[in-house]
Parts: structure tokens; C-alpha cells; sequence
């Protein structure tokens, strides 16, 4: 395939997390790696990554990290909400149980969550369970409510838990996923203080970067859903007259100024489905998942985003907290990366499809902004196919000299034209599942 690059291979890369607060950690090359990705923290909380190259020298490492601890902290120090004023959640995960270690250590993770007032609903979402199932003996002595959704799709699922579940605010992560024990605390601290808002998104940042596939993946995004940022915003929809009112956005920061303006299409810059909550009265506003949307149909994803854009097509706003912080377990082959970031393309051009079918205004301000979209998109894929290095500084000890194959554009943009015919697709199947002509 000529859009296959040649690219160098990749060691693997440890993800160290530094205290910035402490004497620097010495960091040295061995064989667990010569380069890693520093999360720098500051009281528990990470404020910046960085790529650094190892070499046997612990100087060179420590001096490629120094200036980092001279980096404000970009994070709110508001004073904590008392336990008594945070909400209860609900924690819903859909899981297929396809990764059973996963889920292991998420229960593991979820059952010491520093907060008050929570419960944790488990979807049991497989279309059909195997004679011999895991499921019970991973659920055994833990507390934690199973709900049972035969019906196929992450949309139906997540839909299933929120129905059963009984917290003002609800909270979504997947099963490769590992939370940090603040993570609930920070999402119900971020509703009390900005009770306008109506859903929190957090911080992803990788569990591990053992193999190509997953150096490749940091690469390729420069974090999970967008260009990592460390600095709360509040995404608030303009309120312009006519056909372009809520068409666009304001990243808002803490101090009033407006960090970044963007067409409410691009919110998954500012969130994705592995970290985020909703209170449930918006959740139910939007009318919650839009099941011919999601992993398990053919339109594969946008599920998330959908109700992103719905929120803030309404006029709602959504709170980015990086302190509320999940740990994502990428894939590990490439063969897993190329699929999901073709499911990525599909499901990006079915969710506008789904868009402009609930509301054509939709239609009229996709096509204002086609043109401008058109060319960041191609800008983008110029860029990767180019061969696209991390964001570091190009220095000897703080970059990572990291190219990322052709093959992962490819894989993403070929996704794109696919999505029409996908959504379309997904309908029929859709309808099949609620009429009972759906066999598995």
C-alpha cells in the first residue's frame, strides 16, 4: 500500500509521574526503555506532560525536566466543597467483557474512589453469553449493581445503566480505563462550583506505552481526544442570532478570557466517552444516547459527541476539569489501531448525518463551515502523512523522535466517505433490533 510509510520502530516508553514539588527523580536508559513520557504533578494533580530521551546519564534527564517545575499551575486552588454539598453519582460502565483483566482492575480502581456518595452500575452489554462467563466471578463480592442490555450497542447500554441508576449526576468511563482516586471527588466538586454547567469532561492520559501501536496513538492525537491542555475551561455556545446561533464555541478560562473559539462540531478537542459525567436532568433533556449511534452498529461511534453537541446546540455548557483524571489502556497492535481509528472516521461522518436528520438546521451551518473545516482537515492530514513528530521540544534530552506511519491517516480519513452509507446501515439495523427481526 503506498500510503504505508517506512518508519522506525518504536522501544517501549514508560510513563513516569513526577512530582514537580520534589527532588527530581533519577531517569536513566535500561531495558524497560530510552525514552519516557514525564506527567508532571503538582498536589496530586498532573499540569504537563513531557517526552524526554533517556541516555545512562540521570543529569540529562533531570535537566530536560527542570524547567518544568518552573510552570505555573494552571489548575484552580478554590477551596474543597464539603462532602455534604457533592451530589451522588452513578457510575455506568458497558462492557461486552472482551478484556476481563481490564475490568478487573477498574472494579479494583472504582471501589477505592475517594467520595462520599456513590454507587457503580456494571452493563452487562453481550449479545450473547458464553457457557462459560466470567462476569459473575469478576462481580463476586464487590458492590456493585449488574444490569442486563441484550440488545446490542454501547448506546443501548450506557442507556440501560442510566435507567437504572439513581444519582443526580451520572458519570461514564469504559473498561480499559484506570481512575484516579480523586477522579469522582474533582467531576461532583466542578458541578457544585459551576452549577450552570451541564457536564463535566476530564483528563486522559495513558495507562501505559509498551508498543508501537500505543506510542503511535499518543503521537498521532497529541493526547486521546485532542491536543492535551491542563488548563479548566468552560465550553460555553455563542448566542448569535439566526442560523449560526450555537454553531460555535468559547473555551472560556477561569479568568473570563476565552482560550480558544471553535464550531461545537470539534468539542471532542475538549472530551471523549472514557471520561465525562452528566447531570441527569440534561441527560434526559437530549434524550439521552442515540442508539444508531456507537461501538456494536454500523455507525460505529459519535455517540458521545452527539450528546456533546446536543447539550451545547441547546444552549448548555460543558465544564473541561483536568484534574478529573482516567488512565487509558490504547491498543496495543497496530492492526487494533487501524480499525479504531477507521471506526473513528465512519463514525464522525455518521454522527453529522444523525445531526442534520434531528435537525436541519444542522445542514445549513455544516455547509458554512464545510470550507474552513475542509482545509484544517487537510491541513491535518498533510501534516501526519508528512510524518507528523511529538510535540516536544526538539532538543537532544527532550524529544521524542517518533514518526508516525502513513498508514494511520489513512486509515482515519478512508473512514470518512464510509460514514454516510454507515449511518443509513445502522438505521436498518437499528430498526430490525426494535422490531425483534435482529438474530445475533
Amino acid at each position: 500500500m503506498a500510503l504505508l510509510s517506512p518508519v522506525s520502530v518504536p522501544g517501549p516508553r514508560r510513563v513516569v509521574s513526577v512530582d514537580l514539588d520534589a527532588p527530581l527523580p533519577p531517569l536513566v536508559a535500561d531495558d524497560s526503555g530510552s525514552s519516557a513520557l514525564v506527567i508532571g504533578y503538582r498536589d496530586g494533580f498532573p499540569v504537563t506532560t513531557l517526552d524526554v530521551l533517556l541516555t545512562a546519564d540521570p543529569a540529562d534527564a533531570r535537566r530536560a525536566i527542570a524547567p518544568l517545575v518552573d510552570l505555573p499551575d494552571a489548575g484552580s486552588r478554590a477551596a474543597s466543597v464539603p462532602d455534604a454539598d457533592l451530589p451522588r453519582i452513578s457510575i455506568v460502565v458497558s462492557t461486552i467483557v472482551t478484556r476481563v483483566p481490564d475490568i478487573e482492575k477498574l472494579l479494583d480502581y472504582l471501589a477505592a474512589l475517594d467520595y462520599p456518595d456513590y454507587e457503580v452500575v456494571i452493563v452487562d452489554n453481550r449479545v450473547r453469553v458464553p457457557e462459560v462467563d466470567p462476569l459473575p466471578g469478576l462481580l463476586e463480592g464487590r458492590d456493585v449493581r449488574l444490569v442486563t442490555e441484550r440488545r446490542p450497542g454501547c448506546s443501548a447500554g450506557r442507556n440501560a445503566g442510566v435507567a437504572a441508576a439513581d444519582g443526580d449526576v451520572i458519570a461514564f468511563t469504559d473498561d480499559d480505563v484506570r481512575v484516579d482516586a480523586q477522579w469522582l471527588r474533582m467531576i461532583g466538586t466542578r458541578f457544585v462550583r459551576e452549577p450552570e454547567v451541564d457536564a463535566v469532561t476530564g483528563m486522559i492520559l495513558p495507562a501505559e506505552l509498551e508498543t508501537p501501536a500505543q506510542i503511535w496513538y499518543e503521537a498521532y492525537y497529541g493526547g486521546f481526544s485532542g491536543e492535551r491542555t491542563f488548563e479548566p475551561v468552560t465550553i460555553v455556545p455563542d448566542d448569535v442570532p439566526g442560523v449560526m446561533r450555537h454553531a460555535q464555541a468559547a473555551a472560556v478560562a477561569e479568568d473570563g478570557t476565552v482560550r480558544k473559539h471553535f464550531a461545537v462540531y470539534g468539542i471532542g478537542g475538549y472530551g471523549a466517552g472514557a471520561n465525562w459525567a452528566v447531570r441527569r436532568s440534561a441527560f434526559d433533556a437530549v434524550g439521552g444516547f442515540d442508539p444508531v449511534l456507537g461501538a456494536g452498529v454500523p455507525a460505529r461511534g459519535g455517540e458521545d459527541l452527539a450528546i456533546f453537541i446536543d447539550i451545547l446546540w441547546g444552549g448548555g455548557r460543558i465544564g473541561f476539569e483536568p484534574r478529573a483524571v482516567v488512565h487509558h489502556r490504547h491498543r496495543q497492535d497496530l492492526a487494533g489501531l487501524h480499525g479504531q481509528l477507521h471506526s473513528n472516521g465512519v463514525g464522525f461522518t455518521a454522527l453529522m448525518c444523525e445531526l442534520i436528520a434531528k435537525d436541519r438546521r444542522h445542514a445549513l451551518v455544516l455547509a458554512r463551515l464545510m470550507p474552513r473545516a475542509a482545509r484544517i482537515k487537510l491541513a491535518q492530514l498533510g501534516s501526519r502523512l508528512a510524518g507528523k513528530r511529538d510535540a516536544a521540544p526538539e532538543t537532544v534530552t527532550e524529544a521524542s523522535t517518533t514518526r508516525i506511519p502513513r498508514s494511520l491517516a489513512y486509515h482515519e480519513f478512508r473512514g470518512f466517505p464510509a460514514g454516510p452509507a454507515a449511518y443509513f446501515r445502522s438505521r436498518r439495523f437499528w430498526r430490525d433490533v426494535e422490531t425483534g427481526r435482529f438474530r445475533p
